[in-house]
């Protein structure tokens, strides 16, 4: 028998629910679902299980007690098992499921303009966005990670102006991004004539974009490898044809959506005082009125015939719909752009989108007091390199345990990433126990010699239910899209036993009791360190 969304090969307290849900089932006679679901148990009939002790009534409530003993052995065997390598998950499996398997999401990362560096407020959209796709992969989705870039529209113009006057191609190739920003910084003045070039097709323009766009994507891939992140698409404004924008305003056109609309309307927009009348000698822009849904009018076309980035979304999302057929797409943007994509999702809505009603919007705060046109602008390496000196230097204060590290460099600079990925958090080291009894205890092979029914302390089945919960943590935070679920499973509980549960100086078969205990918590603590992109570091 079994239950949807229960995995006990995955999850040892799905075994242990399934058990009480069975007894339930049994008592009252219902059906597993139903028992599951949450029906009580009577006072009367219960009969121990392998899993499940005994049961007590208070009130309403009836509470089960799991088989401590058999608690113990199974989750362990069970991590100790499904962290084992395999050809398509090269630190195990334990924690994910198969709860999305055969559907397919595409994670779209908001990334810089090209020629323009990475920022903090970048770093929150990549940080969340890879933990949503490692989020949603744990849970058994297809993932595309989408690189978005900023590559098409008048700052290349900006670019191609200001390098004529402002460029050295020394500089250019020893540091690309900032040598580009500092043209940016430099030029920044209207030039419109280089984009309209550009999308007219000149060879001359396009070329020169092709070559910033490829050395950004190159210099950002630096800083994406020294966060741990990876990108299956690096895609862009500049990848959505020409010919997909067309049909969806033909679309807007035959569904009679487009609606016309005058600059003071759009000035109201901006400040509701406005007033005005429609000017007899000004040409219109068109918009989709969506005033209904208190949305506004959002142009999608310009007064001079041009299309905006409105309908360059409309038409990226169904053109990515025809490639990938994904079941869900979430663009991780900041919240400044809300009223955007909830009229971009209503949009294609209205013109009856196969894909509307499959995106999701995951915003994130604005870091503010950021301005790449006047300069003003923390640069994400600037702030790695900082934290990177300080791991640096503080880790050299111990000269002792500095000697033990292979790579003290790549080690401060893993410590130092991290504290700015997850501010404010401490992390005990768990690799420690294993070297500190190496010389007395070393952990066996054959895990079923270990008698785990010495771990007779509360900290210890505290911890073993703990690690047995990790599974239902990665479900979790699949339903909140958060990553503080992780983040509170890693820092406020897993580490906390390490203190009490002592391996050095105990009887031989305890001692390999609390190591296979500590090994496996290590091996989980790893595992959801991961999903926040993070590296496991082994001494530090």
């Amino acid at each position: 028998m079994s239950v949807p969304g229960l995995e006990p090969s995955a999850s040892v307290l799905d075994a242990f629910r399934l058990s009480v849900a069975e007894s339930v089932a049994r008592i009252l006679d219902i059906s597993l679902d139903l028992a599951y679901s949450g029906a009580d148990l009577g006072k009367k009939g219960f009969s121990p299980t392998e899993y499940i002790d005994r049961v007590t009534i208070d009130g309403v409530f009836a509470h089960c007690y799991s088989n401590t003993n058999k608690l113990n052995r199974f989750v362990l065997d069970q991590i100790s098992e499904l962290s084992k390598p395999t050809s398509t998950h090269l630190h195990g499996t334990y924690g994910t499921n198969s709860s999305g398997k055969g559907r397919t999401i595409i994670v779209e990362f908001l990334s810089p303009n090209i020629a323009k560096p990475f920022h903090a407020d970048h770093l929150r959209s990549t940080i969340i966005g890879t933990f949503l796709s490692n989020l949603y992969a744990a849970n058994g989705w297809s993932v595309v990670r989408m690189n978005y870039l900023g590559d098409w529209g008048k700052q290349f113009g900006l670019l191609a102006v200001g390098f004529a006057k402002y460029g050295s191609e020394d500089k250019l190739q020893a540091s690309p991004i900032m040598h580009l920003f500092d043209v940016y910084v430099a030029v920044n003045k209207d030039a419109k004539e280089i984009f309209r070039r550009m999308k007219k097709g000149d060879e001359e323009m396009l070329a020169l974009w092709r070559r910033f766009r490829d050395m950004s994507i190159k210099a950002y891939k630096t800083v994406y490898e020294r966060l741990n992140v990876a990108f299956d698409v690096y895609s862009g404004e500049s990848m959505v044809t020409s010919e997909n924008i067309d049909t969806s305003m033909k679309c807007l056109r035959e569904r009679d959506l487009l609606v016309e609309k005058y600059t003071w309307e759009s000035k109201r927009d901006r400040d509701y005082k406005v007033e005005g009348t429609q000017p007899t000698d000004e040409k219109p822009a068109y918009a989709v009125d969506l005033s209904k849904w208190k949305m506004g009018k959002p142009v999608v076309q310009k007064a001079d015939g041009t299309t905006i980035y409105m309908v360059r979304d409309i038409a990226g999302a169904m053109q990515r719909y025809e490639k990938y057929h994904f079941d869900k797409m979430v663009y991780v943007v900041g919240d400044q752009q809300d009223l955007h994509c909830s009229q971009f999702f209503k949009i294609l809505e209205v013109m009856g989108a196969p894909c509307a009603g499959r995106l999701e919007h995951i915003n994130f705060g604005k870091v503010q007091g950021m301005s790449t046109r006047n300069g003003e602008v923390k640069f994400l390496d600037e702030i790695l390199d900082m934290a990177q000196e300080a791991m640096f230097t503080q880790m050299s204060t111990n000269e002792h345990k500095f000697s033990d590290v292979d790579d003290p460099t790549f080690t401060s600079d893993q410590i130092g990433m991290t504290c700015v990925k997850i501010q404010d958090m401490q992390a005990k080291r768990l690799c420690s126990v294993a070297r500190k009894v190496a010389d007395e205890t070393v952990l066996r092979d054959d895990a079923s010699t270990i008698d785990t029914d010495l771990l007779v302390e509360p900290k210890a089945r505290e911890l073993i239910f703990l690690l047995a919960t990790f599974p239902d943590a990665v479900r979790m935070a699949l339903k909140i899209s958060e990553p503080s679920t992780i983040v509170t499973y890693c820092f406020s509980h897993l580490i906390s036993a390490w203190e009490t549960l002592i391996v050095k100086g105990q009887a031989s078969e305890v001692a390999h009791a609390r190591l296979y205990l500590f090994t496996c918590a290590r091996v989980v603590l790893a595992s959801a360190m991961r999903l926040l992109s993070l590296t496991p570091i082994e001494r530090m």
